[in-house]
């Protein structure tokens, strides 16, 4: 094995882990956090994927602003920490069942197609990340997507705030 492949492995073993902690632990704080090394360790696949705007979009966007909001939120929403909620259920052998028929039913569908079969090579146009840049930002395109999102991204932030103030102070 070389030294890449221990990597990987590693990396997606704590990914793994982290993401089994998300969903969990009973707190929530806990969950954000978990989440955090979570997506830190996506990021780090994609970096030995050699996928730099990948690794620049996860750390900026999905750590840095959607995981730190998250955190704000639950920071801000009073006697968040004082509840304790059962994590589990009587139905988490279905829930399992479906999921294991999912893994199949897309590892099955990943096999049928061309590109994703082992050993295949798939040519990436020199000037796709160029032509991916001017795609987010032309209004024809994806701008108005992202504007989308920013607003509900502020939306959630003042809504989490208004649920934090204290109601007996003016």
């Amino acid at each position: 094995m070389t030294a890449l492949q221990i990597t990987f492995l590693l990396t997606a073993g704590v990914t793994l882990l982290a993401a089994a902690l998300v969903v969990m632990v009973r707190n929530l704080f806990h969950a954000a956090l978990w989440l955090v090394v979570t997506l830190f360790g996506v990021a780090i696949i994609f970096a030995l994927l050699e996928a730099n705007f990948l690794v620049a979009a996860q750390v900026a966007l999905y750590i840095g602003a959607i995981a730190m909001l998250i955190i704000f939120a639950v920071m801000l929403t009073q006697n968040i920490m004082k509840y304790t909620v059962p994590q589990g259920n009587q139905q988490w052998p279905i829930g399992l069942g479906v999921a294991v028929v999912t893994f199949i039913c897309l590892a099955y569908t990943l096999q049928q197609v061309p590109h994703f079969a082992m050993g295949s090579e798939v040519a990436v146009p020199a000037d796709s990340l160029a032509r991916l840049g001017q795609a987010m930002v032309d209004p024809a395109q994806f701008a108005l997507v992202f504007e989308v999102a920013s607003v509900l991204l502020l939306a959630s932030m003042v809504g989490s705030i208004m649920v934090a103030r204290d109601r007996k102070t003016k």
